[in-house]
């Protein structure tokens, strides 16, 4: 005969399993204790990891080689940057002119001016594609680390997206490729997306509204008073190890990590992007003006995020800007001196706000950033002012990680078209990230790891230069 203490028993641990099925934080659809579990079980590999974190920001939608890094002041009025050039810190070295900011900086990153992304097809293929195994390129890094950070009990892969940031922007565009493919490796290893996933997820926002702020609170008491009840008598089950863990896990990603309120707000001004284009100033005459007031609206706050996350244990942070760097000069996109305006100031002021920021809190050799996106521009400026796609050439900028900075790493053409000396692919990205983030030496020695992963992260060489 069944017991009141034997239903008690019965509905506390379905209570707690309901609780952290419903309130888990969605990696791959596994609950965090299973999380957890995993993580226990990954131990060994732990030693093939360096202590180091990347921040990829992709530039979506190709940005152009010649407004941003590599201006040909010195060719035609057709070729050259049509917003003009602006000297760095490096000596002889220019920017296009809306990189005001970074180009006091430049002594502190490197820019490859001979990366070849190798078509000129809109997609998410530096981040995202054959050479990642149709698999973020996070979720390759998962797959070694385990999906949870030693020590940290953060999730080695996360992807922000505007959402995260500005509940009212517009949903990433998807059509182009997906950000949170693991590829052939499982759902364990998905980036964990903040702010746009269910449950937990959509409380982590950085802007909450102080009614929002409020609600967290009493989230938070809830979920201290829910541990309390599942610990106070082993008549109850109380929680097992794996789940006492998870319970850390999420209370400290509400209230943490994903917590700007922490934050000077001089730090934050510093980063915040939003006042360079207030919506009022975007001309609708581009259907694509939303993105744009999105780009603006979320970028710097995003890259804060992005820090906090890194400081905190996550191995690999995929930041997306919205679609805003395809400057056609048609119905959709800006010509290019009007784009760089809309885009190119706010990635001068995140991007500079970032280096600073991770400068000042002495992370240089620990965090990496890689900026790019999936092809670059054509060398000839159309009738109209735009540019558009080419495969040949495209920016790519580098910093920290305890790589060497202050270089240009290879040349373009006269044109700036194509390489001129030591062409730059993708799977030579890849496995100079991978270099930094892995003992490339002991994953080749591991037993488990798939041996296209293997191949996908040493096919390529580190850049030479960098490392």
């Amino acid at each position: 005969m069944l017991t009141f203490s034997d239903h008690a028993r019965s509905a506390s641990r379905l209570q707690r399993r309901d609780f952290l099925r419903l309130g888990g934080l969605g990696l791959g659809g596994l609950g965090l204790s299973d999380l957890m579990a995993l993580k226990a079980l990954g131990g060994p590999q732990k030693r093939l990891l360096k202590d180091k974190s990347v921040i990829f920001l992709f530039m979506h939608g190709g940005p152009s080689q010649f407004e941003t890094f590599d201006p040909k002041m010195d060719m035609p009025s057709e070729i050259r940057s049509v917003t003009g050039e602006i000297k760095t810190t490096i000596p002889g070295v220019t920017f296009g002119g809306t990189f005001e900011r970074l180009a006091k900086l430049a002594h502190k990153f490197s820019i490859v001016r001979s990366f070849v992304t190798g078509d000129a097809i809109h997609d998410i293929k530096t981040i995202v594609g054959k050479d990642t195994l149709q698999a973020n390129l996070g979720s390759l890094y998962s797959r070694i680390a385990g999906p949870l950070r030693k020590g940290s009990a953060m999730p080695t892969n996360v992807a922000l997206f505007p959402q995260a940031v500005s509940p009212t922007a517009m949903p990433i565009i998807k059509k182009f490729g997906d950000f949170t493919s693991s590829g052939e490796f499982g759902a364990t290893y998905q980036p964990f997306v903040p702010g746009t996933g269910k449950g937990a997820q959509a409380d982590m926002k950085l802007n909450l509204p102080q009614g929002r702020l409020d609600d967290r609170r009493t989230l938070l008491t809830a979920l201290d008073q829910w541990k309390r009840d599942m610990d106070v008598s082993e008549a109850v089950g109380g929680m097992s190890e794996f789940q006492s863990l998870a319970f850390d896990v999420l209370r400290r990603g509400v209230s943490d990590a994903f917590d700007l309120s922490k934050e000077d707000p001089r730090l934050i001004a510093r980063y915040d992007t939003a006042p360079l284009l207030p919506k009022n100033r975007i001309s609708k005459e581009w259907n694509n003006h939303e993105h744009y007031a999105d780009n603006a609206a979320s970028l710097g706050r995003l890259l804060l995020m992005a820090r906090r996350l890194c400081e905190r244990g996550a191995g690999f942070v995929t930041v997306t800007t919205s679609f805003v760097w395809d400057m056609h000069a048609d119905n959709n996109n800006a010509p290019c001196n009007v784009g760089m305006d809309y885009v190119g100031r706010p990635f001068d002021r995140a991007v500079s706000a970032l280096i600073e920021d991770i400068e000042a809190r002495g992370l240089s050799e620990k965090i990496m950033l890689v900026c790019c996106g999936e092809m670059g521009r054509t060398p000839k400026v159309s009738a109209k002012g735009g540019r558009d796609h080419w495969g040949g050439l495209a920016p790519l900028m580098l910093y920290g990680g305890g790589l060497k900075m202050g270089q240009v790493i290879g040349q373009s053409s006269r044109n700036g078209g194509e390489p001129a000396s030591q062409p730059v692919t993708i799977p030579d990205l890849i496995a100079t990230i991978m270099h930094t983030l892995v003992d490339i030496g002991e994953a080749r020695v591991t037993d488990g790891l798939p041996p296209n992963l293997l191949n996908a992260i040493t096919r390529g060489e580190p850049i030479r230069g960098l490392v």
